[in-house]
């Protein structure tokens, strides 16, 4: 993962735009993702870390794909630990899904401000996700899909999910904002 991940930044520094990575059998390219976005259900189990504790383990969640983007993994809010969460300010607008309220994310002395997100009141499109929380990979201990540890989407801002079936080059490295 780290060879392809410097190979995109190689590529992004000499001024071009990385080229798609042929998937392998049983890989899917985030290239091939749709624009608008598509939802769909996700049958592993997935789990989140934070200071010792599991904040949320579900087998109800959802998982948006959009081009250029891993996945983002939306968790059923009756499988998240919600006595570790806390409303954090600001929020940030979805073309596709809508206004996100964020969360503050605590596990005793450990708080990672802003580090969830959720859709109160997404569009049409995303009705099922309405409530269900997102996390920052990053910013947690650990994030699972199935028995499948999740490397972070590269860059702060967006909140992707890597796993060995997702290849890039993934939006988020140094210079990829134009993607």
């Amino acid at each position: 993962m780290v060879a392809v991940l410097d190979r995109c930044r190689a590529a992004i520094l000499a001024g071009m735009r990385p080229q798609r990575i042929p998937p392998g059998p049983g890989q899917e390219s985030v290239w091939d993702y749709p624009r608008p976005p598509a939802l769909e259900p996700v049958a592993a189990r997935v789990r989140v870390e934070l200071g010792g504790v599991t904040i949320a383990d579900t087998t109800r969640a959802w998982r948006v794909l959009e081009t250029s983007h891993p996945p983002n993994y939306y968790l059923h809010p009756d499988d998240v630990v919600t006595a570790h969460l806390e409303p954090a300010p600001g929020g940030s607008l979805c073309e596709w899904k809508g206004t996100a309220s964020y969360w503050t994310v605590s596990v005793g002395h450990r708080v990672e401000v802003a580090a969830a997100w959720s859709y109160p009141r997404p569009t049409a499109a995303f009705a099922a996700i309405r409530d269900h929380f997102a996390f920052y990979a990053a910013r947690m201990d650990a994030c699972w899909v199935g028995d499948q540890l999740v490397e972070p989407q590269p860059g702060g801002f967006y909140g992707g999910w890597i796993t060995s079936e997702i290849v890039g080059p993934f939006k988020g490295v140094h210079g990829s904002r134009f993607w």
